[in-house]
């Protein structure tokens, strides 16, 4: 999974929405009709599986037909055990069965399906998507089998003779899935794009400095791939993902892995995937159980406005305007200026980018809201804000802004720019345009009393392209450290 940094935050569905996904997909519909299908004649082993004997009947009450019926019967077993939907008893052994070793009955988690809340039915496809991801970490047995000489010896398998460590193969699919899902939830990612399987293989394997990979990292993507192959083709009968698996003509010979695609035209051949709104929210919740920071889009609206600015400072600007407008639109007008207006107030660090947001907030609100704009209209923090919203909102009579205050506004301007974009083109072309259009700019900006003067004139200093006028900015910068001490 990703590090432990906050993670752009994601757009989920309704709960509602996904609740019905979860309910439509394969596996979590078939392990429910299994769970009505049974009953205490059903016959169990000793996991809690069913009998051999019994699952070409439960294969035949989900309508399975084909090679695969049995197998998709008893993985939906599994999952009905797992989640709940079953229940298993243990054996008396006192009913002659020896082939059974428990009684089966409905689980009480079966009628959440019917009539529980949205967060129930999801809380069951969670427990469904454990047991999915844990089956996908496995290799597949028959494999495992060859590799110990065939069935005979399938009763003393050792780990320790076999290419597979279980701990290793469930963080490298774990750290596959937290990059499919920070690609997704990312503003220059794919979004809802499929991702290729090559991409997403050599994201785990290949350096982020690595010019050209050798042979031996290629052959690691490809059997990386043919892994993730397996393990995609698992995880979309639970609806995590929508997969197109790799294109089987490319494979020259059963026992060889293709090759990494030579060109963008073929790509698609070698596997595509797409995590799905119900994968977005089960990666999300798994990301948070396992500590991390994964925020969604709308969790801070029933907020207060200073948890709004906070909470939004790390948000890509899409998806902070899209917090920003679910956090408005809840409350009237004129309060919720006031509360954004008290909370942008403030000299630490973070105040421009509170103040930045601010802005995008009020620019949401309606006139109704102008009461509050005037109240700070002598503010030395949020005067000039004040003003801007006024004009822009065609007010009358707004009093005219200090030199002071209108100075004081723009070194507040590009701190909030800083803090939010870094050196972007952007704020090059600002920085470049006051220059540009006040000559004097430099030798009134150190005199402002503001926290970030300095780290602005330095800034300032690093984007303009000029190297007369950059270093005007640098003098100006050690001057404003100068008057500050600092």
């Amino acid at each position: 999974m990703p590090d432990s940094s906050p993670l752009p935050p994601v757009r989920l569905h309704s709960e509602a929405e996904l609740a019905r996904d979860a309910l439509s997909t394969p596996l979590l519909s078939r392990a429910a009709l299994l769970a009505r299908w049974a009953g205490p004649d059903t016959r169990v082993d000793a996991g809690g599986g069913l009998v051999e004997e019994q699952l070409p009947a439960a294969a035949e009450a989900l309508g399975l037909t084909g090679d695969d019926a049995v197998a998709h019967a008893s993985e939906a077993w599994r999952v009905a055990v797992d989640t709940g939907l079953v229940e298993i008893s243990d054996g008396d052994g006192d009913d002659g069965d020896d082939d059974s070793d428990g009684t089966v009955t409905q689980g009480e988690d079966l009628a959440l399906l019917a009539g529980g809340s949205p967060h129930d039915v999801l809380g069951i496809w969670l427990a469904a998507l454990d047991t999915v991801l844990a089956d996908a970490a496995v290799p597949d047995l028959d494999g495992v089998l060859d590799a110990v000489g065939g069935e005979d010896g399938a009763g003393d398998l050792d780990l320790s003779g076999l290419d597979w460590d279980p701990e290793a193969e469930a963080e490298f699919l774990d750290g596959v899935l937290g990059n499919l899902y920070l690609l997704t939830v990312t503003e220059e990612g794919p979004g809802d794009a499929p991702v290729p399987l090559p991409a997403l293989a050599a994201s785990m394997i290949v350096p982020s400095d690595m010019g050209e990979p050798t042979n031996d990292v290629l052959e690691q993507v490809s059997d990386a791939m043919m892994r993730l192959d397996d393990q995609f083709r698992l995880l979309e009968p639970v609806g995590l993902v929508e997969y197109q698996p790799v294109d089987e003509a490319l494979m020259a010979d059963a026992d060889e892995e293709p090759a990494a695609p030579v060109d963008d035209t073929d790509v698609s051949r070698y596997g595509m995937v797409r995590l799905t709104p119900l994968g977005r929210y089960g990666l999300r919740a798994r990301l948070l159980e396992a500590g991390h920071e994964a925020p969604a889009v709308g969790e801070l609206a029933d907020k207060g406005a200073d948890a709004l600015l906070d909470g939004t400072a790390t948000f890509p600007q899409a998806a902070a305007q899209a917090e920003i407008d679910q956090w408005v639109r809840r409350r009237a007008p004129l309060d919720a200026a006031r509360d954004l207006l008290t909370a942008a107030r403030g000299q630490d660090t973070a105040a421009p980018l509170r103040r930045l947001h601010c802005q995008q907030a009020l620019s949401l609100v309606g006139a109704e809201a102008e009461p509050a704009l005037r109240e700070v209209l002598d503010d030395p923090e949020l005067g000039g804000l004040a003003r801007v919203w006024l004009t822009e909102n065609g007010c009358a009579d707004v009093p005219a802004p200090s030199e002071d205050l209108i100075f004081w506004l723009t070194i507040d301007t590009i701190a909030a720019q800083l803090a939010a974009e870094g050196n972007s083109e952007e704020l090059r072309a600002l920085v470049e345009g006051l220059a540009a259009q006040h000559g004097g700019f430099f030798t009134a900006a150190w005199r402002v009393e503001h926290p970030a003067t300095a780290d602005v004139l330095e800034a300032m200093g690093r984007l303009h392209p000029d190297k007369r006028i950059a270093k005007e900015a640098r003098k100006a910068a050690f001057k404003a450290r100068s008057q500050h001490g600092s």
